[in-house]
């Protein structure tokens, strides 16, 4: 997991350091900054990509059930991005995160979580708003918090070339309907079970 830098003023910072670039998260603000150690300046920093998953999401209608829990989740993520300045979206998103996961009485199954990624993933075809790995794995955690189930929500970095990705695993691991890339991602803030 990264480094945490203490909060000043509700501001956390996590940083990842992989050897040719450091990659800075501000979770207050969702700022990324990618820094080049000096050794191996001048080298531009790269800039992090937001989403790398290789489902081939808007290409084909998922094929899994329609789910109005699942539409409701990705609305209610849609509605808290969207309450209040764009500079802080990520804070209040990750605060819904946390609640959500505060509400949970029991782990979900690798089944449960897959089930409820695929149905955001369904709704998520449907949504007119942007909807990538961060929106979608967001509504996974609020459609299992409905049924008093907690997954773990993972927001982590993959280093060459730097890119940003989030997901839903279960306490033991699990990651759920993700592709193997996202192996490749180091975690750099987990929400729920034991990693908050």
């Amino acid at each position: 997991m990264g480094r945490q830098y203490p909060r000043k003023g509700g501001v956390m910072k996590r940083s990842v350091d992989f050897g040719h670039v450091q990659v800075l998260i501000d979770y207050d603000t969702g700022g990324v900054r990618c820094l080049i150690p000096t050794e191996l300046a001048p080298s531009i920093a790269p800039k992090a990509s937001w989403g790398s998953t290789e489902h081939p999401a808007g290409l084909t209608v998922p094929r899994n059930a329609w789910s109005s829990a699942a539409a409701a989740a990705l609305a209610c993520v849609l509605a808290v991005k969207a309450a209040g300045r764009k500079e802080t979206a990520m804070r209040r998103l990750i605060y819904a995160i946390r609640t959500a996961e505060s509400t949970t009485t029991h782990p979900a199954t690798p089944e449960q979580a897959e089930r409820a990624v695929l149905a955001v993933r369904r709704a998520a075809w449907f949504s007119p708003a942007r909807t990538a790995c961060l929106e979608e794995s967001a509504a996974a955690v609020i459609l299992l918090a409905f049924r008093r189930r907690s997954v773990v929500w993972c927001h982590g970095v993959a280093p060459d070339p730097v890119r940003l990705h989030a997901w839903v695993q279960t306490g033991d691991g699990a990651l759920a309907a993700e592709p193997a890339s996202t192996l490749l991602c180091t975690p750099v803030l987990m929400i729920g079970d034991t990693h908050d």
